[in-house]
């Protein structure tokens, strides 16, 4: 069963519950939004079933509410910045705002982001770069329990990972790519799980690194052992929420593409974690809550690399032959990297988000232990 809630009233509920958790009011609305707009554009991953583990990431003291990036070297075309475990959603976009700012004046940008709380769908910062006529490339790590295995391993030695890439297109749509590396995101196997759905073959490992259709070997630990609490990865983007388990063995997500999406996992690990300064994974799992990026981000500008004409022109005649040959028998067209979420944002917007009934009573019984009061409609 699930609860269908309209995007306005869910982004004030969220961010209710936020404000209650120590952020100020613009805070709070940010992140609700963000959230919100995750569950529109079809990555309820990266939604508000995200709040219940801010919540206790919050009270662990891994997330700090009201905090803003720290510049901590600025020389025009290169910045590094510190999230300061700061709401990712927040210092992403800080982050990014400044980072436009410098591709503008220079015509490019390489920009590091480290110890940022959550960034959520990696996605939103192409889109920011994007309106404003720049490609943009993002990789991403993740500090929290290792739920990806090594191509060849048989346990969870990293997180999620994402990589996006950002692409302005004249006249049309831009291709936003933004995928984790792993098959799929953590935070869909969150919400399998508590649908109580079982996953296509090749996703998952068992604690015993068998193949298994089961999500729940990810999100609640299983019998066989005594081993970490949980906490999830992030990734297009994200982390698992919901209540803290007890102790136990988990499975393991596998790499998209085997070595070659094991080889880009690696990759973000050590752009977005190592260059960053932000850290890459290389020690026991442990229960914390909060779940800690890196990003490694290069702004371009076109029209101040010389080529603008040339790309806009073979950009829309590279995507009008895609787009021109003949259409797979299971498939009613082919489609560019980005508009299965436009098409998701239009159809939730009039449609409603759905939440199921174990996501929707995570999320109230995050309200409650911040003393939100109800508000009306919930």
């Amino acid at each position: 069963m699930s609860k269908l809630l309209q995007a306005p009233a869910l982004r004030s509920y969220i961010a209710h519950i936020l404000e209650a958790s120590g952020s100020a009011p613009a805070e709070a609305a940010t992140v609700a939004a963000n959230l919100v707009l995750a569950n529109l554009s079809g990555h309820d991953s990266h939604g508000v079933g995200m709040v219940p583990r801010y919540v206790d990431a919050v009270r662990e003291g891994g997330l700090q509410p009201n905090t803003a990036v720290r510049v901590t070297l600025d020389s025009g075309t290169l910045l590094a910045l510190d999230g300061q475990r700061g709401y990712g959603q927040v210092v992403g976009e800080q982050a990014m705002q400044l980072g436009i700012e410098r591709a503008r004046a220079h015509g490019s940008c390489i920009m590091t982001l480290g110890h940022a709380h959550h960034l959520g769908r990696i996605g939103h910062f192409a889109e920011m770069a994007v309106a404003q006529g720049l490609v943009a490339l993002h990789f991403v790590n993740v500090l929290s329990r290792p739920v990806v295995a090594a191509w060849g391993g048989a346990d969870g030695r990293f997180g999620t990972n994402p990589c996006c890439i950002g692409v302005p297109l004249k006249g049309r749509e831009p291709f936003i790519l933004d995928f984790a590396t792993s098959r799929v995101a953590q935070g869909k196997m969150r919400v399998a799980h508590n649908e109580g759905r079982r996953v296509a073959p090749g996703y998952l490992i068992d604690p015993q690194g068998r193949p298994t259709t089961d999500p729940g070997v990810v999100v609640v630990p299983q019998d066989g052992g005594q081993g970490p609490g949980d906490g999830s990865g992030s990734g297009e983007k994200g982390a698992g929420g919901g209540a803290h388990p007890p102790q136990g063995l988990f499975g393991a997500l596998l790499t998209f593409g085997e070595h070659k999406g094991y080889g880009l996992a690696v990759a973000c690990e050590l752009l977005g974690g190592a260059l960053s300064g932000g850290g890459t994974w290389h020690r026991p799992a442990d229960t914390a809550r909060a779940v800690l990026n890196g990003m490694l981000t290069i702004l371009i500008d076109p029209a101040r690399l010389g080529t603008q004409a040339t790309f806009e022109q073979e950009a829309a005649a590279f995507v009008d032959w895609l787009q021109a040959g003949p259409v797979a028998p299971d498939h009613d067209a082919v489609r560019l990297a980005g508009e299965p979420e436009r098409q998701a944002r239009a159809h939730r917007h009039r449609a409603g988000i759905a939440i199921d009934d174990t996501t929707w009573a995570e999320i109230q019984a995050a309200a409650q232990k911040v003393g939100a009061p109800p508000i009306q409609g919930f």
